[in-house]
């Protein structure tokens, strides 16, 4: 995501990429698992709070980073609030049936996934592939075998993308430019662009396999990773945050009505 974006890193860049993903996939859980509107809209406030001011960006980059998936927010939500079922009318005409249940419920859902969003987004943003590829074969046990498959795949997604372009331009120069059927000009560039790819992984094959990769069971890393204080900060931030929004979501009810 740097590649497009230029940002400064903050101190989510430097907290262990393991340790990042695994309380993520929790909270991805603990999301679904939250059935009260109130503590739902605090949860995805203390997500939305770490990232807008945590993953470095300027405002403006993450505001069209969030374009589709306010989208979603809206369309979820909607939908759900225009034509959900409840008992209490707020306001009807033909099909268009608000209630105060689908209300509840249409915000509900729309907040999750909000927050599914922010932190897929907070992730993705603050971690490097190849930095969380070596922590999962450090902290996690990987086999380097699959670590460095995926890695290698998505190393040749920017080269493919240079290559097409390169394609494209190579056959505009010779004239092939004019097909109007759309699977023949696929076949033109899909056809080479794929030979291209086979024979640069069969490459890195057959580097990998002379230089002896995964021949022993201990290997060392180019790349470090271990653990630091940004990741009791990382996790403290949770812990801390969602007790407070839980205590004051007790004390605060926005609604009686479970989701």
């Amino acid at each position: 995501m740097n590649t497009f974006f230029n940002c400064k890193e903050t101190w989510l860049h430097k907290t262990n990429p393991s340790l990042k993903l695994i309380i993520l996939l929790c909270l991805f859980v603990f999301a679904i698992t939250i059935h009260q509107l109130h503590f739902m809209i605090l949860f995805t406030l203390v997500i939305a709070l770490l990232f807008l001011f945590g993953t470095g960006y300027s405002y403006k980059h993450i505001f069209l980073l969030l374009i589709p998936f306010l989208f979603i927010f809206l369309s979820t939500s909607t939908s759900m609030i225009l034509f959900g079922k409840g008992e209490t009318t707020l306001f009807k005409w033909a099909y268009v049936h608000i209630t105060k249940e689908s209300l509840i419920r249409g915000i509900h859902i729309g907040c999750r996934a909000l927050s599914f969003a922010m932190l897929s987004l907070t992730f993705a943003l603050t971690t490097q592939p190849v930095k969380l590829f070596y922590s999962l074969m450090q902290q996690l046990k990987l086999s380097p075998k699959y670590a460095y498959t995926f890695m290698a795949a998505i190393r040749l997604i920017p080269i493919m993308i240079e290559e097409l372009q390169t394609i494209r331009n190579a056959q505009k120069v010779r004239g092939v430019q004019g097909q109007r059927n759309l699977f023949k000009r696929m076949n033109i560039l899909m056809i080479p662009l794929l030979s291209q790819s086979i024979r640069r992984a069969h490459r890195i094959a057959v580097a990998m396999e002379a230089k002896r990769f995964d021949a022993s069971k201990k290997r060392t890393f180019f790349y470090e990773i271990g653990f630091s204080k940004f990741d009791i900060f990382f996790a403290s931030y949770f812990l801390i945050m969602f007790t407070v929004a839980y205590l004051f979501s007790i004390h605060f009810h926005i609604s009686r009505y479970r989701c």
